[in-house]
């Protein structure tokens, strides 16, 4: 297959940061550990959809789409990010949402608020068990129908052109290593649609790195999400015409720190939470961040690292979804 050309838009000026975590290594007695500061991307409060989407995005205007539609929880950061970048390019945002098991609340704060002040055209909520795709596919119908031709985005902006955003990532980590004279042995990130660790997976490959990545499962059992990503390597790999087989261990997922299940939190992810911010002053997330870090910790305390290595957690965004949750972080009353 001959390698396919995509097109990107840049939402973010220059590299995002790399930083030494050197209290919160020493709290945790090593390795060392750094942080890729990719919650300071461009759009909209920033977060790791931003890289996917400077490809979706770049395809959605090269095949005259006017309007963007995609799906996700109802504090969706992607669902942030798209409408965000549709702003910034001059076009509509439909968003189809999955309701929580507790109810919509329409007055909801965190990204539900956003999506509200950054202006989307449609909010379409389903049941949490409902089609999302046949959802979005029902709006890009209504808006044929009036003359309008959307894009569809799927959840997480995860397929393989989304892939891409994180193909260019591990660059862009392979540069600042080589600049820092710092080669990261680990990259452990968050992993739920997979577009995130399938791309930085097949972007190590692309430059016959040694960096391993680790998922930290947000939803699903290893087996699956580790099926999930390995599809997504594969796919993406193809596109771009990277030769030579993809083995299942290429794809490390934990699933330990998941709990009872997405988006509802863990006695370890508030560890987590306030771990990093005590320690570093950097805030995490209750539904990503905060359980891949909870991830990291585990791992170090199991001593699954060595003291000599040099471990990167990948800061995907998400912090609106702190102020959903202050329950969670508030002392509580006496």
């Amino acid at each position: 297959m001959k390698p396919i050309r995509y097109e990107r838009r840049k939402y973010t000026t220059g590299n995002t940061p790399i930083e030494r975590l050197d209290r919160l290594s020493k709290a945790l007695g090593g390795p060392t550990i750094s942080i890729k500061r990719d919650d300071l991307l461009g759009l909209t409060a920033g977060g790791n959809k931003t890289r996917k989407l400077e490809y979706l995005v770049a395809d959605a205007i090269k095949q005259g789409a006017d309007t963007l539609i995609t799906c996700g929880a109802v504090q969706s950061n992607h669902c942030r990010l798209t409408l965000s970048a549709a702003v910034r390019e001059g076009l509509a945002c439909q968003l189809v949402l999955s309701e929580p098991e507790t109810g919509y609340n329409p007055l909801a704060s965190g990204n539900h608020l956003l999506f509200h002040l950054l202006g989307a055209e449609k909010i379409k909520v389903i049941p949490s068990d409902g089609d999302m795709l046949a959802a979005m596919e029902e709006l890009a119908q209504a808006l044929k129908q009036d003359g309008r031709k959307a894009y569809l985005i799927p959840v997480g902006g995860s397929n393989e052109v989304g892939s891409l955003g994180y193909m260019a990532c591990a660059e862009e980590i392979e540069q600042q290593a080589w600049e820092t004279g710092t080669p990261y042995d680990y990259v452990v990130t968050a992993t739920g649609s997979g577009g995130t660790q399938a791309g930085l997976i097949a972007g190590f490959m692309a430059r016959q790195s040694s960096t391993k990545v680790i998922g930290i499962n947000v939803s699903r059992d290893r087996a699956s999400q580790e099926a999930k990503v390995l599809e997504l390597v594969r796919g993406t790999a193809e596109v771009v015409g990277l030769e030579g087989e993809i083995l299942p261990s290429a794809v490390q997922c934990e699933d330990q720190y998941v709990g009872p299940g997405y988006a509802l939190p863990t006695d370890e992810m508030i560890e987590a939470v306030q771990l990093l911010a005590r320690t570093e002053g950097i805030l995490l997330d209750p539904v990503y961040t905060g359980k891949a870090m909870a991830g990291l910790i585990g791992m170090i305390r199991e001593g699954r690292f060595a003291k000599e290595d040099h471990v990167l957690f990948l800061h995907t965004g998400g912090s609106p979804a702190l102020y959903t949750a202050p329950h969670l972080f508030l002392p509580a009353k006496n």
